[in-house]
């Protein structure tokens, strides 16, 4: 397995990072974090028509540039050390990821297009009321007319961006099968709130469907293994911006140690600080380790990829939850005050942290997958 990036992949890194820090300072996530929309169409516009980003991941023949995971993990972690606010990871990861998962080729045709040009942006509605993102534990049900005509009734909580999307792709039960319905924004019975959260970086909404006109993805049968598919790959790419938000803080951290002077000497210089650190340092790599071998298997269609995909996630949770705590501490008071931009990727790191499955969850799967 390949732990090195290409001397291409690497420039594709510079060109996201550039655009990343230049496109999203703190300054900017906190004016759009207070908005409802949570974005700026004109920043969508560009990353998704001018630098082609929301196609990464869309084979050519669909609009897309037909990448792997390797160089989605590149985009999010790079994303994620600026938290650049966007629907990014709602439309052109989950959503993508689970129409490449399951739907057939006439549903690719019509909805992949649209998603790589970034002029319909799409939500995947997939968590229960009762709070679970497992596939055999979905309530929401479907109906047919018998004549093709679905109608979804049921409420999804969580849905990232769902309260702005164009469609919804929703996980529904249609008697003992489990589909994939694809809803759009205006259609009737549809109720969308959207959700004061902690992490205002990332916005939710709550959705209710009462007899709401829909459209199956993926034809008839049973979905769940294309779902647990599509999630596995979100959550690697979830775990590689856990990595670059991570190192943000680590960053951050040694940055204020070298600077801030007290008895005397910068608090760098002292032992305690210097542990914290390297601790840090052993979290960030150790994690970014698993995170990397994940994508390089999901890439290469490995057999431990499913596996590797809780191990990722697992371990970028813990490392970015730990990151964060230990840089409020290097930074004293100031790390608890709001001027402080410490917090902002402290509540990234909190809600990345039980999203798609918390790591308890997903040690319990990974020993599932091994068979244990």
């Amino acid at each position: 397995m390949q732990f090195t990036f290409t001397e291409e992949q690497e420039q594709f890194r510079d060109m996201v990072r550039r655009f990343a820090l230049e496109q999203s300072p703190a300054s900017t996530v906190r004016r759009l974090m207070a908005t409802d929309e949570g974005f700026e169409p004109a920043l969508w516009e560009q990353l998704s028509r001018q630098l082609g980003l929301t196609a990464l991941r869309i084979p050519e023949p669909y609009g897309g540039s037909g990448f792997s995971a390797v160089e989605l993990g590149i985009v999010m972690e790079e994303f994620g050390r600026t938290l650049l606010c966007a629907p990014y990871f709602s439309s052109a990861v989950l959503s993508t990821e689970v129409i490449l998962a399951a739907g057939t080729e006439t549903d690719r045709s019509a909805l992949l297009p649209g998603l790589a040009d970034g002029s319909r942006r799409a939500a995947f509605a997939f968590t229960e009321v009762s709070g679970s993102r497992a596939v055999d534990e979905i309530d929401t049900r479907a109906t047919t007319d018998g004549n093709g005509r679905w109608q979804v009734s049921g409420s999804k909580r969580f849905v990232i961006d769902g309260h702005t999307a164009d469609c919804l792709i929703v996980t529904a039960r249609a008697d003992d099968d489990v589909g994939l319905f694809l809803v759009e924004d205006d259609a009737g019975g549809l109720l969308r709130r959207p959700l004061v959260t902690m992490d205002a970086t990332r916005k939710l909404a709550d959705v209710d469907f009462d007899g709401t006109p829909a459209i199956r993805i993926g034809g008839p049968g049973d979905c769940r293994e294309q779902i647990e598919a599509a999630l596995d790959a979100a959550s690697v790419a979830l775990a590689g911006e856990m990595i670059g938000g991570a190192q943000t803080l680590l960053d951050s951290a040694v940055a204020y140690a070298k600077m801030r002077v007290q008895f005397g000497r910068t608090i760098g210089s002292f032992q305690a600080i210097k542990h914290k650190c390297a601790d840090m340092l052993l979290d960030v790599e150790s994690a970014r380790s698993a995170v990397y071998a994940a994508a390089g298997a999901a890439a290469g269609n490995h057999p431990e990829a499913p596996a590797l995909a809780c191990l990722a996630k697992a371990a970028a949770s813990e490392a970015y939850v730990r990151t964060a705590a230990e840089t409020i501490q290097i930074h004293g008071g100031i790390g608890f005050t709001w001027e402080n931009d410490t917090h902002l990727w402290f509540k990234r790191a909190k809600s990345s942290e039980v999203l798609l499955g918390d790591p308890t969850w997903h040690r319990e799967k990974l020993m599932q997958r091994w068979g244990y």
